[in-house]
């Protein structure tokens, strides 16, 4: 079993840097964010202990993940559990314009109520949770030692990683996300059945960016 997993966000996209929801929508990085993964990569390259690199399957992630990969001369692996919570009819809006065209949804979303985000297609946050945390829990099994990369996206990896550390699937509301190409990481506890199999030891830790320019 892996020691531990370091959970990266992809880089910067232009909704990013516009407050465009993405979810399941194929942004690709731009150019700030294919600096912020070379920062990343950088940051992870000197670190001997990683022995896997995974992706979520869309794009900002994989060049993301690709970024860290290569300076150890592994492959990304590509698993679609990783990917962003879906949104829906809400993918490339703003909060102001979804608010405007939702007002009624809007409320109830930002009050935590998910369950009458059925009529957007907004995927729930129990579903995603549940996802993240079974991929993790088959990465870090898969491997019998080292340190193992997750690079996916910012709703996935704060409700993922609520889920693995036994704060609930999807009800827990205590870790914001991460800054672009910021990282979590986490020690693996021997005991992978059952809730709270990993310890929280870092959360949004970013890179030396000053580095990669």
């Amino acid at each position: 079993m892996a020691s531990r997993l370091i959970l990266v966000r992809h880089g910067q996209t232009d909704y990013n840097f516009s407050g465009r929801i993405q979810g399941a929508s194929d942004i690709p990085l731009n150019e700030t964010g294919l600096a912020q993964a070379r920062a990343v990569g950088e940051s992870l390259s000197a670190d001997e202990s990683v022995v896997a690199v995974y992706s979520s399957p869309l794009g900002r992630a994989k060049s993301t993940a690709e970024a860290v990969a290569a300076p150890h001369g592994l492959e990304v692996m590509s698993d679609a559990r990783l990917r962003e919570r879906g949104f829906g009819d809400w993918e490339g809006l703003t909060r102001d314009e979804i608010e405007k065209g939702w007002p009624f949804e809007f409320a109830l979303w930002r009050a935590g109520v998910s369950s009458v985000l059925e009529k957007a297609r907004v995927e729930h946050r129990a579903d995603v949770a549940r996802r993240f945390d079974a991929a993790c829990r088959e990465f870090s099994a898969r491997h019998e030692s080292g340190t193992v990369v997750v690079v996916a996206h910012g709703a996935a990896i704060s409700l993922g990683l609520a889920a693995m550390i036994g704060a609930g699937e999807g009800d827990f509301r205590g870790l914001a996300s991460m800054d672009n190409c910021h990282r979590a990481v986490v020690e693996v506890m021997r005991r992978s059945e059952g809730a709270g199999w990993v310890r929280l030891t870092s959360l949004n830790l970013p890179p030396d960016f000053a580095a990669a320019q």
